[in-house]
């Protein structure tokens, strides 16, 4: 058996979910497939993945087993590439992470200009509105708003001014109590975004103060899109959080108006991070050289534009 294969069928298949998704991938039969992942569960010992006809599942082990295995494959890419002095014309494939919106409008237009520059490289895009971890799920660059902790991955500011904004329909506000303060808030139907907060919301210091202030709440109507949340507050159904880009051209529109602009905390930076040993790889160097000033150029614009917001 040829354990590297076996371990690239095994990654591929728990990334497409089903053994002909693995199959289609890498041009192989479906038959191939199972007979690879059943040679590399007897070498190891273990069942590494529950099979049904429609679906696969890792077991406890193959969770283990994935994340090792993606780290020996980047591992073996890394050392393939400098060993072939490829510098001069990266090929393979890029995994990338990004917000949705923030990935959709801003990253792929400038995705699909490096793919026509490099026709070697491929692009694998994840739009997720969680962090991942790039090293165990094989993530070459990840786009993310906020400040960062510390960690071993290189960090590359590519902008900033990202606001976080309470909005809710101009409709809404005419017909509900007046929102001056935080304390307002309470009185209000509130529609929470699983990512900035499901019973609680945090905003600048008082004057003379150092704590951010918190307001706590049970929300009306609960969600895990952005778009559903500002479509929702558009439509009068109640007061949501997001952030400045996400509401921009309800704002200018009018069918959303921003309120408390004083309690905002301040703006959030963005980076773009890559773990350390994957940095210097051509396809990921090439990626990050062509994408930064791009994304720069993009988010200065939307600062601005956020800037001018009411």
């Amino acid at each position: 058996m040829d354990r590297i294969d076996a371990m690239k069928v095994f990654v591929t298949a728990v990334e497409e979910g089903s053994l002909a998704g693995a199959a289609r991938r890498l041009k192989r039969s479906p038959t191939a497939i199972s007979r690879a992942l059943g040679l590399l569960e007897e070498h190891v010992g273990v069942e590494l993945l529950h099979r049904t006809t429609r679906s696969l599942k890792l077991s406890e082990a193959g969770q283990r087993y994935v994340e090792a295995c993606r780290r020996v494959l980047v591992d073996l890419e890394e050392a393939d590439m400098i060993a072939g002095s490829e510098r001069s014309s990266p090929r393979g494939t890029v995994t990338i992470s990004a917000p949705p919106i923030l990935g959709e409008e801003v990253l792929r237009p400038i995705l699909d200009s490096f793919l026509r520059e490099y026709p070697g490289v491929s692009v694998r895009l994840l739009m997720l509105d969680r962090f991942v971890n790039l090293v165990d799920e094989g993530v070459d660059a990840a786009l993310r708003i906020g400040n960062l902790a510390d960690s071993t991955h290189i960090a590359t500011r590519i902008g900033g001014d990202v606001r976080r904004v309470v909005v809710a329909a101009p409709e809404y506000l005419a017909t509900h109590p007046a929102i001056d303060e935080l304390s307002d808030l309470a009185k209000h139907d509130l529609i929470a975004f699983s990512n900035f907060g499901l019973e609680s919301w945090s905003f600048a210091p008082a004057e003379g103060s150092s704590v951010p202030r918190t307001v706590h709440f049970a929300p009306r109507y609960l969600v895990n899109s952005v778009r559903a949340a500002a479509a929702s507050a558009a439509e009068g159904m109640g007061v949501t959080r997001l952030y400045s880009y996400h509401v921009a051209d309800y704002v200018r529109d009018g069918r959303l108006r921003i309120i408390l602009p004083h309690a905002e905390p301040p703006a959030l930076p963005v980076h773009i991070l890559t773990p350390r040993g994957r940095a210097t790889v051509p396809k990921v160097r090439t990626f990050i050289d062509f994408a930064v000033p791009r994304l720069r150029s993009e988010l200065k614009r939307i600062a601005a534009e956020s800037g001018s917001l009411a």
